[in-house]
């Protein structure tokens, strides 16, 4: 139903040209590095080549699926039959480069390169659907059953690069088909950077370990961040992740339809601030989750969003201490109609290994 739905926004004499990967996969649901899908009122298709046309076939069943041969002439023969005269390309995704090819070889067509369909797109993908919700919390439960076999490894002596990748080994194990982005586990001084990389850095008694990691289902991503501590936690890191916890659980509390994602971004932040650490909260509260790791709704103090049901984001405060430590704990959260579902069942209490 997605491609009728964006058909249905589109004029007459108009058509949405969609190429991007994750966007070509949200509307035919079909997984593949080449593609062109073309979106009318009255007909769509897709056009792929060889390698992909025989699954493609059995794959796709909202619009006619056509074998690659002269792309551009294919396309502007479905202009020619769906009388159309404008296109609307993806603003943000296609390359001037690409553009250029195709002004040169459809002349006569008028390219929008306004926003429009971006923002139909956006509009669209932003609201899961019941099936979406099914792939999300799939896509979690992996991920939530591959950190608890992980977590049976962890201790003090083993490398943070081991940990990850015995992490992504269990959730493709467990039916990932692959991993939501590269996986971040950072322990003691590293754990201060938000987006660290896992090196050879051996784990210590007394490292808190940040690992934030995700799963993918059918094309849907998940994504989780747990903090843990190895051996034992001083006082300071208690204290610090008991903040960040409060300010992540009230966040999720706080989520439900017609909220500012910058004020659901603002109940977290103005707990971490009280305890005297706002500076040490570095980014935005969360963003939207599902074909990619990273998508609208984005939730930041200068977000201008209206969250509403059918949304997916993450709540996902931290507070990052130079040469110290660091403390993150995401969950992943459905806007509901009456409040916030969370896909994570993960415990989120201190965890001393």
């Amino acid at each position: 139903m997605n491609i009728k739905a964006l058909s249905e926004g589109l004029k007459q004499n108009q058509a949405a040209l969609i190429i991007s990967e994750e966007n070509r996969r949200y509307f035919t649901g079909f997984s593949a590095s080449n593609g062109f899908l073309l979106v009318t009122k009255d007909g769509s298709t897709f056009i792929t080549d060889g390698r992909y046309i025989e699954a493609a076939e059995a794959e796709v069943d909202e619009a006619e699926v056509l074998l690659q041969k002269k792309v551009y002439l294919q396309i502007e023969q479905l202009l020619e039959k769906y009388r159309v005269s404008e296109i609307l390309i993806e603003s943000s995704r296609m390359s001037v480069q690409d553009l250029t090819s195709w002004r040169s070889n459809l002349r006569g067509y008028t390219f929008n390169v306004s926003d429009r369909l971006d923002l139909l797109i956006s509009a669209q993908r932003e609201i899961k659907s019941a099936e979406e919700k099914e792939k999300l919390q799939k896509a979690q439960d992996i991920a939530s059953a591959a950190l608890e076999e992980t977590l049976k490894g962890l201790h003090a002596g083993v490398l943070e690069r081991d940990v990850a990748n015995e992490l992504e080994y269990n959730m493709k194990k467990l039916g990932s088909d692959g991993i939501s982005f590269e996986t971040i586990v950072v322990s003691g001084a590293n754990s201060s950077k938000p987006h660290g990389v896992p090196g050879a850095k051996v784990i210590e008694d007394g490292d808190f370990v940040t690992i934030d990691y995700g799963a993918i289902y059918d094309g849907y991503h998940s994504d989780t961040t747990r903090t843990v501590a190895v051996g034992h936690a001083t006082d300071e890191m208690k204290n610090v992740y008991d903040l960040v916890l409060k300010a992540q659980c009230a966040a999720c509390d706080a989520l439900r339809p017609g909220i500012l994602a910058s004020d659901y971004d603002k109940v977290a932040r103005d707990i971490i601030e009280a305890g005297g650490y706002g500076d040490a909260f570095t980014h935005s509260l969360g963003h939207g989750v599902g074909v990619e790791i990273h998508e609208h709704p984005f939730c930041g103090p200068t977000s201008g969003a209206v969250l509403q049901a059918g949304n997916v984001v993450t709540s996902e405060p931290g507070i990052y201490l130079p040469g110290k430590f660091g403390v993150r704990i995401e969950d992943m959260l459905m806007v509901t109609p009456d409040g916030s579902y969370n896909f994570c069942k993960l415990p989120k209490e201190l965890l001393i290994l």
